[in-house]
């Protein structure tokens, strides 16, 4: 029992049991409730793919249990590397390992399941998937590390979580078409774009700890021109995709209203004003999400 309890730290008690409050704790580690971002995009591609190629109900099981596990490992990952930043910076200093609620040893485990899992979901759906998950893995624990050398992290955080369509297309059709990567680079503008809102917070912490991104770097004010340019991609890649697609009539109402909410975003983050930094993060980016999936959603039901 000693071995066990020094793996994983008692969490305090809240009036749950100690197997939700464990799940708890784990979920916020790895932000669970981020899921939104990528997943909805996910889920697009494999509706797209669904008109060519019949997508069974295993298949979208193990797409799922893949989408989740990559990302646990790398949140898993990220918080372990950035513990000594994370402990510095107030604004993450309640995050569970650093309060103690975690031990790293524990992270380090949760890391190595979520890894293998996501390697034998990825072979569970077809040898392609399995010969990449490995170096998907690399590209995402990889940007763990981006802030330390480059301003550009943004864009690598966006290239790896962008992967996400790309490979639910090759998860259902065993093979990669050239137009899904459209909704791909569509989604590593949009995280990209609102990745660099978000780290508007930490300028201060970051030039005091030597860390790289464009707000530290270049100013908030030019920041936000370079996150709105990015949005205004997203834009144009999603309209991309409604062409490559022979998408109809409810796509584009939905994609008009992903470009009013970006707007929104874009409204509600000012250089002289941060305060509705996380309504534009978390509310705000969740319905664009879910949005784009039911905009190819009704479209594939209509049509």
């Amino acid at each position: 029992m000693g071995f066990f309890h020094s793996f994983f730290h008692p969490v305090p008690d809240t009036g749950f049991s100690p197997l939700i409050r464990r799940v708890r704790t784990y979920g916020r580690l790895i932000k669970f409730s981020h899921t939104l971002f990528a997943l909805p995009f996910a889920l697009a591609a494999v509706l797209l793919a669904h008109r060519s190629h019949s997508v069974t109900w295993p298949v979208l099981f193990w797409i799922l249990v893949a989408m989740a596990s990559a990302r646990s490992a790398a949140m898993g990952f990220n918080r372990y590397a950035d513990f000594e930043f994370d402990r510095r910076n107030p604004r993450t200093s309640g995050r569970p390992l650093v309060q103690g609620q975690i031990s790293k040893n524990a992270v380090l485990v949760f890391i190595a399941a979520s890894s293998l899992i996501f390697l034998l979901s990825a072979a569970a759906l077809n040898p392609l998937c399995f010969v990449l998950s490995g170096p998907v893995l690399v590209v995402l624990f990889f940007y763990s590390y981006t802030k330390r050398f480059t301003a550009y992290s943004h864009l690598i955080l966006g290239f790896a979580i962008g992967l996400a369509p790309a490979g639910a297309w090759i998860a259902a059709t065993g093979s990669l078409d050239p137009r899904i990567c459209l909704l791909s680079f569509a989604l590593m503008t949009y995280i990209a774009g609102f990745d660099i809102l978000y780290a508007c917070q930490d300028v201060e912490f970051d030039r005091q700890e030597k860390l790289h991104s464009l707000p530290a770097s270049r100013g908030i004010r030019k920041a936000l021109a370079i996150s709105a340019m990015l949005h205004v991609g997203t834009f144009l890649l999603l309209v991309a995709v409604h062409v490559a697609f022979h998408l109809g009539p409810l796509y584009l109402f939905f994609t008009c209203i992903i470009s009013a909410l970006l707007l929104v975003e874009h409204l509600l983050v000012r250089p002289d004003n941060l305060a509705n930094v996380n309504v534009a993060f978390f509310h705000v980016n969740s319905a664009i999400s879910i949005l784009l999936f039911l905009g190819v959603l009704a479209d594939t039901w209509f049509s």
